[in-house]
């Protein structure tokens, strides 16, 4: 039994963590366009390159 004084003190620095990682990701734009990546590889415009080109 003494052993929940200590897991939920740990448990709430945990998510205290978690949602503050969480805030930080959503403020600096991580969350912003989701899709974009996803398109860049579909949509990509440069040409084949390779040594012998130039």
């Amino acid at each position: 039994m003494e052993i929940i004084y200590l897991l939920i003190p740990v448990s709430l620095v945990l998510v205290i963590v978690i949602v503050a990682g969480f805030l930080w990701a959503a403020r600096s734009g991580q969350f912003d366009d989701l899709d974009r990546r996803g398109r860049d590889i579909l949509h990509d415009d440069d040409g084949p390159t390779s040594r012998h080109d130039k």
